[in-house]
Parts: C-alpha cells; sequence; structure tokens
C-alpha cells in the first residue's frame, strides 16, 4: 500500500484566477503549521515549483527529505484569464467561461489548459513519483491538482468531483493498493 498525502498550500488572498501566476503563501498561523507538520508521517516531501506550494512544503518539512520541486503538480494554466475575476472572465469569454466549470474536461481558457489536459500533466507527475512514496509521500499542490487525484479515487467525473471543497492547508490522503486509488481522508484540516 502507498499513500499519497496531497496537501494544499497555504491561503493566497487572490480573488482572481492564479493558475500558473507566481503569489505568495499567507503561511502566518503557525499554529496550523506546526499541527499539519505533527499530523503528516515522516515522509518525503516535494511540491508545486510555484511560490505559495513551495513555500508550504519548507514550512512543514521540518526533517523530512525535501524532493525536487515538480513543474507537473502546478495549478490549472488558466491562460487569458490569469490574474482576473471571474466576472471578467464571463464577459470576456461567455461562451465558455461557465462551461468550463459544469462540464469540465476539455473546455480551456483561451491559452489555457483544460481539465483532461491538466490531469494528464498530474498523472505523469505522480507515475513518476509512485517510486519515491515508500510507503508515504507528502505532495504540497492546488485546488485543481488535488481534484484529479480525487476523481480517480472517487470514480467520480470532473462535473461530479469540482464541488468537493480543498481547503488551504488541508490534507486528502489516498492510498494506493497495487490496483486503485482509495480516499482516506478528504479535506482534513488537523
Amino acid at each position: 500500500m502507498k499513500r499519497l498525502w496531497w496537501l494544499r498550500h497555504g491561503p493566497t488572498h487572490q480573488r482572481a484566477f492564479c493558475g500558473w501566476r507566481d503569489v505568495p503563501a499567507d503561511l502566518s498561523d503557525t499554529a496550523a503549521l506546526a499541527r499539519l507538520s505533527a499530523f503528516l508521517p515522516m515522509a518525503p516531501i516535494v511540491s508545486s515549483d510555484l511560490l505559495r506550494a513551495r513555500q508550504t512544503a519548507d514550512a512543514v518539512a521540518q526533517g523530512r527529505q525535501r524532493l525536487p520541486d515538480m513543474p507537473d503538480l502546478r495549478e490549472f494554466h488558466f491562460g487569458a484569464w490569469e490574474g482576473k475575476r471571474y466576472d471578467e472572465a464571463e464577459a470576456s469569454h461567455p461562451e465558455i467561461a461557465r462551461a468550463y466549470w459544469e462540464t469540465p474536461g476539455d473546455i480551456a481558457a483561451p491559452e489555457g489548459e483544460s481539465w483532461n489536459t491538466a490531469a494528464a500533466r498530474v498523472d505523469r507527475a505522480v507515475t513518476g513519483l509512485l517510486p519515491e512514496a515508500a510507503p508515504d509521500l507528502i505532495l504540497v499542490a492546488h485546488f485543481g491538482v488535488i481534484l484529479t487525484r480525487l476523481q480517480l479515487a472517487l470514480d467520480q467525473s470532473p462535473a461530479q468531483v469540482i464541488a468537493q471543497p480543498v481547503d488551504n492547508l488541508s490534507v486528502t490522503c489516498l492510498a494506493h493498493d497495487g490496483h486503485r486509488w482509495h480516499a482516506e481522508w478528504i479535506n482534513h484540516i488537523p
């Protein structure tokens, strides 16, 4: 049994699409970070290469082996919507803005990536990392990334899983039994 401990990065307080934009995390809640570090197994830790994930990984590492950051663990790329609020994206692309969230799959933001493209990218990363998970691996990533993994573990469509909350500084633990993924914890806040 291998377990991937998915940790969503600290809050950014952004009110706009923040996919590949490199914004910092607010890690001022040191008590929450201490609880997280104590809750997580003493296992290697890897993060997305975006600042908010790297900072969070460094804050909870505390003696854990820090593996190289991975661009394939980045949040969805929102393309032309990066840095815009939802109402701005809807005004500029009304034909796809709502469908992007209601029927995720092949719909992509202009110059961005679709759910399916992002999920394939994350699949590559996870496949490459599974040998490192012996038996546990901590991954610090983003809302969309974690949802793509939950989609597999819960055997749901993107449209079903997109409503699942994944709070900042929450842990989602997914176990692989050699055949399929299972969710042990979803959106757990220690």
